[in-house]
């Protein structure tokens, strides 16, 4: 059983209703749309083909040249362009996107005690959702058209209303934190293991499978440093019992181990697993710090990491073990993680990235750009139990595409992968889809004004700033 979108798995017993969604809805139903005249990249194979998308009822039903629009099906001109899956992202926390430019050249348990959880702490309803909308705005300009996020420990619904607005696909959670064994988390993020269940009950009955399904719930206990046992089996129970995915963070930071192994008597990895918190509907995510019985672990579960090589590098966490990894079957996607940490949300910084980190140590040939892209598509539909959904472009898929511009200089000649993977950036998105739905054109984010967005998180920030110097950030 995995949490993705409702409709492929059995819905969550109190799932919140279809009809529910925002009045602002991914699609009509019998909507149609024809990208007509580009270049298309199809399948798991990434094979390029000159063909046409035509998409009904927000899914994939042709792919072939020529295709001849019909009546009243809406045509998208994407000559001279390359048509992509849409980014998937398996790890990112749009709640602390409003502190971005706050908290740099720190490590992680110092980032997280002297900055991350004050920030958290202060963000009011009003605050968060400024926060998410600005990150989703980010995101989908940057094409990428399904997350995974992490919220934080109070006012979760005003992140998913974001979400459900901004016509994303979104799995995401309430932070669940019940401990705190580094002495630096303010009271106002920690809660009663059995109060934070429930209230994470109570999400997932108002939000799984909202927006026909476009909305899905994962529960997101924070890391092992900040939750009892009694918390990560109570996690166990209901993830079991509700038949969702876990996310959470694994092995980090050499210090975050150091933690886990003195109060667990346990590796990080082998810890969660002894909580009953790994298998094929869990993402980990980082990863870095594992010794060999962890990997076999990982590997043994069918659980998925999400690597996310900006936050690891700017925090200086490590460099994650990933084509040891992969060898041994393990599923990797991408994440950006958060914007305090990276400081974008850009998918295609994460793959380059990725990509170049692991060369020096294991040749050129590693990670080339096909791979890249894989993991950034099919790789995190993957971890989110959605790759027979999303992450290819095949007939019978959702419509969750990406338009790049072949205008630009870097796509002007040679093979259109390695200009994809290394050279394209947000500003190479033309257009993006999310279910049929066309939620960026002409460079243009439609679901989320762009003047409005930025205002609103400007004056949020504003609003919490006289809590800033006790911190020593400058406002």
């Amino acid at each position: 059983m995995r949490w993705a979108t409702v409709g492929m798995f059995r819905r969550a017993s109190h799932a919140r209703s279809a009809s529910c969604g925002s009045p602002d809805r991914v699609r009509e139903r019998g909507h149609r749309v024809i990208l007509q005249g580009g270049r298309v990249l199809v399948g798991e194979s990434l094979r390029e083909e000159k063909a046409d998308i035509r998409i009904e009822d927000g899914r994939i039903a042709e792919v072939a040249p020529g295709l001849a629009p019909a009546s009243g099906e809406e045509v998208l001109d994407v000559r001279d362009t390359w048509v992509l899956p849409g980014f998937v992202q398996a790890h990112v926390h749009t709640c602390q996107t409003l502190f971005r430019n706050t908290a740099d050249d720190m490590e992680l348990l110092d980032w997280l005690g002297e900055r991350i959880w004050p920030f958290e702490a202060w963000l009011d309803e009003a605050a968060l959702e400024a926060s998410s909308r600005l990150g989703l705005y980010e995101l989908l300009a940057g094409g990428t058209t399904t997350i995974l996020d992490m919220a934080t420990v109070h006012h979760t619904d005003a992140v998913f209303q974001a979400a459900e607005d901004s016509g994303i696909r979104y799995v995401g959670g309430k932070c669940l934190m019940d401990f705190d064994d580094t002495g630096r988390c303010p009271d106002g993020l920690l809660e009663e293991a059995r109060a934070a269940l429930d209230a994470t009950e109570r999400l997932i009955a108002r939000w799984h499978g909202a927006a026909d399904g476009r909305i899905a719930y994962a529960i997101a206990p924070r890391f092992a440093v900040s939750s009892t046992d009694e918390l990560l089996l109570g996690v166990a129970e209901l993830a079991a019992r509700m038949g969702l995915g876990v996310h959470t963070h694994a092995s980090e930071n050499v210090k975050e181990c150091e933690v886990v192994r003195r109060r667990t008597g346990h590796e990080n990895v082998l810890f969660l697993g002894k909580m009953g918190l790994l298998g094929p509907s869990s993402v980990l995510a980082h990863c870095i710090h594992l010794n060999d019985e962890e990997i076999d672990l990982l590997a043994s579960t069918g659980s998925h990491v999400a690597h996310c090589p900006s936050s690891n590098l700017k925090l200086a966490s490590g460099v994650a073990r990933v084509p040891e990894l992969l060898d041994r079957g393990i599923n990797i996607a991408l994440g950006a993680d958060g914007a305090p940490c990276n400081n974008r949300l850009d998918a295609f910084k994460e793959m380059r990235l990725a990509s170049l980190i692991q060369k020096p140590l294991h040749g050129p040939k590693t990670l080339p750009a096909r791979k890249m892209l894989s993991m950034a598509t099919l790789h995190g539909a993957r971890a989110l139990g959605l790759d027979a959904e999303v992450g290819t472009i095949d007939v019978g898929k959702r419509a969750d595409l990406v338009v790049i511009d072949g205008a630009s200089p870097w796509m002007s000649t040679g093979d259109p992968l390695p200009a994809i993977v290394f050279a394209c950036g947000p500003e190479s998105v033309r257009d993006v889809l999310v279910e049929g739905r066309v939620v960026k054109r002409d460079f243009e984010v439609l679901t989320l004004p762009r003047v409005r967005v930025l205002r609103d998180a400007q004056n949020a920030f504003n609003r919490l700033a006289h809590h800033f110097p006790r911190i020593g950030v400058q406002s």
